[in-house]
């Protein structure tokens, strides 16, 4: 079998206007669609076990170390947006924090979460853990890209089985409400940390596979998830992509084809390139016109785009030439 490269990208919706991209989209084959989200396009690479991703227990296990054999919950900050008959979650992680930052944070919210048994720990300045006692039902939360701009309180537990995690959330809110950290960086222009959101439950896996011979992601899960299967990862950055701007809208393919000779020697059979939150412009200057030298070097692509749809696109798909974007 030839190489191959699974590319994770935004709903096809989003990238259909980059022309190049377009073509080859027209003249590749559909699969066998998925459900929608990039954490079941990620999880497509990864077996454990058993049971829904423990996405807090990885992420804990690489970042500190200390996952053992206890019981997470993700408890990442968040910006909620209140409303008139409600409040809307629109960032969750990936806020900008610095590590002061988050410390304060959390050690504000220390006793809230040490009165109901569990205790609250930063895993890195975006990223928060909960560490729940083992007699602690938890219920179903959405995850963070299932959550975002949808109402927050349709988005919670309900009846009796959530009630202690709405107060918890709640009383969350008030203490950050009034927050110095929150109050400096509002005056920055920066969003306000004034929630938390809970997903991700479950233990630290006892073993973690994958066919992946290395990884290319900026996000911390798939980290996680590569290092719990003892694949290389590295940042997507690391995929060498040639220069934005004219010179890689204008690249022939003498220049494609040197491309793909650099990023031979340090290839592997089999890749994953995560660019799941990447921006249509960037991906057309940047990173489409790389995919595109491993394409036209043979390297079989394989494309999963949030909206559920899957593609492979080969060379040999070039020849279909009747099929127009």
């Amino acid at each position: 079998m030839g190489a191959a490269l699974n590319v994770l990208l935004p709903s096809r919706d989003k990238l259909r206007y980059v022309p190049a991209f377009a073509a080859w989209l027209a003249r590749g084959t559909t699969l066998s669609a998925a459900m929608p989200g990039y954490l079941v396009a990620m999880a497509e690479q990864f077996r454990w076990p058993s049971g829904p991703l423990p996405a807090a227990a990885l992420i804990r296990q690489s970042v500190a170390g200390d996952a053992g054999d206890a019981l997470w919950l993700s408890a990442d900050p968040a910006w909620v947006q209140p409303e008139l008959n409600g409040a809307r979650l629109l960032a969750c992680g990936n806020l900008g924090l610095r590590l002061e930052e988050s410390m304060a944070l959390v050690n504000a919210l220390a006793e809230t979460f040490e009165a109901e048994g569990m205790k609250l720990l930063v895993g890195d300045s975006q990223h928060w853990q909960l560490r729940l006692p083992t007699y602690v039902d938890v219920p179903s939360f959405p995850e963070p890209e299932e959550a975002l701009g949808a109402d927050l309180f349709e988005q919670l537990p309900k009846g009796e089985e959530g009630r202690r995690w709405r107060a918890l959330i709640n009383e969350a809110q008030v203490v950050l409400h009034n927050h110095p950290v929150n109050a400096a960086r509002v005056a920055r222009g920066l969003p306000p940390v004034n929630s938390v959101w809970l997903w991700g439950a479950g233990a630290l896996p006892d073993w973690v596979e994958c066919g992946l011979g290395r990884i290319y992601s900026d996000d911390l899960l798939a980290w996680a998830l590569g290092h719990r299967a003892n694949v290389d990862v590295q940042p997507r950055s690391a995929f060498r992509a040639p220069p934005v701007g004219a010179a890689s809208a204008a690249m022939g393919a003498r220049g494609k084809r040197a491309i793909a000779a650099e990023a031979a020697p340090t290839e592997v059979p089999y890749s994953l390139l995560d660019l799941q939150d990447i921006q249509p412009a960037e991906f057309e200057q940047v990173w489409w016109p790389n995919i595109e030298a491993r394409l036209d070097a043979g390297t079989e692509i394989r494309i999963a785009f949030a909206d559920g749809v899957r593609m492979v696109i080969r060379k040999s798909h070039r020849l279909r030439f009747w099929r127009k974007a």
